[in-house]
């Protein structure tokens, strides 16, 4: 007997081998033990997900002789010869190749004849949307008041593309994508009766790249098997076959980027185009790696929520530590817009090197995560002890002759001054020093609507634990001091820092810098003052 792949030798056969689609099929059962079943339907959903095969299922449960609890029996006449693909009373058409008003017209002929055996005529047009608009209109006469006998199932993955006289004559039915679990667990039984051992880690590994498709996870388990026949399946072997990368080559490129290792990072492009790796598939998988890294980096309860396996979440809870929120939310964006352009791109290569690029070098941008990621990397400079003369030169002050940054940029501050400075700077509350370190963090939380005039804003220290938000335009100033952004500004203080701080919010406009800079010192200069060492 010729061999048959996976994903027809295991097609389900009645609804309860459907995996995924419950909400679908338990409606479509109380149709049929009720007896209401409707005259047109319409199946929408991504390739894979069971649309033609609950479609058949449905027509031979509607026609078996003796259904069980709403489903097909699998034994009787009707059943078998629907199994055999000898039916004639169930039509499939594939309308990507019969768009035509004449085969439409051919179709309404056919209608005029009751079906031969059975009780019911059931049409599944698949890709539906493929036929012309005159072969909709032909259709619709007929789809609205078909005889007693006469089922229409609708199938398509475009549901935008139909005409709203034909939706609105159909039931429809939206049907998911199926879940990264359901997959693994419909792969480890198609496994077991094929008598071959796999890694479940190999099997999710499948099921993540099927993308909700279980006739593609099935296809890419058939392409695994035939690959190691007659050997077990590996983590490692699916990754070879499907031309994949493990979490620790992800996470090797992500340190490149953090610590602006160009070659290396053009090095790594170079080993995996040589492997074969379809860029397109790199991008979309590094993408997906830093969005686990953002939910990991966003709360230890989103654990649940990503899809990799158990033994690489450490890898993932160590990398968290070297990047910010906001940082990766740009990697994210860079890497997304990347994803859209080289579907179109020629050089698919320069482009993949110029987003890492890109992603190493903020400078080049001017959206808000960029400017924000470039804060951080001067501020971390300035922690090691570089001076920063300006963007092009970059100055590392060594042990012997390390000085203050604030007299370094600002040489009219006295020494005196800078103890005073120091000595404030030491004796601010913890939660006021958590919020000066996580100052542009808590602007980035700020609602976009006002998040402008809070960035124009001076966080100085207030006396009685109280933070004074000093602006120099009164626009500004009447745009933030309300008591609904003082709230705002108040909660978003607290999701920073971790807890509910009782602080008094103060507004005041600065009609001379240099004097409100020494009534009330500059909240972020004086976290500074901390973090610097200071050396006679």
């Amino acid at each position: 007997m010729a061999y048959q792949a996976l994903y027809r030798k295991f097609r389900p056969q009645e609804f309860s081998d459907v995996k995924g689609q419950d909400h679908i099929v338990t409606t479509l059962k109380n149709q049929i033990k009720a007896n209401r079943i409707g005259h047109a339907y319409l199946f929408c959903g991504t390739r894979g997900t069971g649309k033609t095969t609950i479609a058949k299922i449905f027509a031979k449960a509607v026609n078996c002789e003796e259904p069980v609890e709403g489903s097909p029996c699998n034994k009787c006449k009707t059943c078998n010869n629907v199994n055999n693909q000898v039916a004639m009373n169930i039509i499939e058409i594939d309308a990507a190749s019969n768009t035509g008003v004449d085969d439409v017209r051919d179709i309404i002929e056919e209608v005029r004849y009751s079906p031969a055996q059975g009780r019911y005529k059931v049409y599944i047009i698949d890709e539906v949307h493929m036929l012309s608009k005159s072969a909709f209109n032909a259709l619709l006469k007929t789809l609205e008041e078909p005889p007693s006998y006469v089922i229409f199932i609708l199938a398509t993955t475009e549901p935008q593309k139909l005409p709203l006289t034909i939706l609105s004559r159909c039931q429809r039915y939206d049907f998911k994508r199926i879940t990264i679990e359901t997959i693994t667990g419909r792969l480890a039984d198609v496994l077991q009766e094929e008598g071959i051992q796999a890694e479940e880690k190999a099997l999710r590994y499948v099921a993540r790249v099927a993308d909700g498709s279980m006739r593609d996870a099935l296809s890419l388990l058939d392409q695994c098997i035939s690959f190691n026949l007659g050997e077990d399946l590996t983590y490692d072997k699916v990754l070879k076959i499907l031309g994949a990368m493990d979490v620790e080559v992800y996470s090797r490129l992500l340190d490149y980027i953090i610590e602006e290792r160009a070659s290396d990072c053009i090095e790594f492009l170079d080993d995996i185009i040589l492997e074969g790796k379809e860029l397109t598939s790199f991008i979309n998988e590094f993408t997906w790696y830093l969005r686990n890294l953002l939910l990991v980096k966003s709360s230890q309860e989103n654990l649940d929520k990503i899809d990799i396996s158990s033994e690489d979440i450490p890898i993932l809870e160590g990398q968290v530590e070297k990047i910010g929120i906001n940082t990766l939310i740009r990697y994210i964006h860079v890497f997304s817009d990347l994803s859209n352009q080289i579907k179109f791109a020629s050089q698919s290569r320069v482009l993949v090197e110029v987003a890492l690029i890109k992603l190493m070098t903020p400078q080049m941008e001017t959206d808000y995560e960029s400017l924000l990621d470039r804060i951080r990397q001067l501020e971390a400079l300035v922690e090691q002890g570089v001076v920063i003369r300006d963007s092009n030169n970059v100055e590392e002050v060594t042990s012997k002759d390390r000085v203050s940054y604030q007299n370094t940029t600002d040489n009219r501050t006295s020494d005196k001054e800078d103890e005073k400075i120091r000595e404030i700077a030491k004796a601010l509350p913890e939660d006021m020093r958590e919020i000066g370190r996580n100052w542009s963090r808590i602007v980035g939380k700020i609602p976009a609507s006002w998040r402008p005039n809070l960035m124009k804003a001076a966080p100085r220290v207030g006396g009685d634990n109280s933070l004074i938000l000093e602006c120099s335009d009164k626009l500004d100033l009447g745009r933030i001091a309300t008591d609904q952004h003082r709230e705002e500004l108040r909660t978003a203080i607290s999701n920073i820092i971790g807890k509910d701080i009782d602080l008094d919010i103060q507004f005041q406009l600065t009609n001379n810098e240099q004097d409100g800079g020494k009534e009330h010192p500059d909240l972020t200069k004086l976290i500074k003052n901390i973090k610097i060492e200071y050396e006679d």
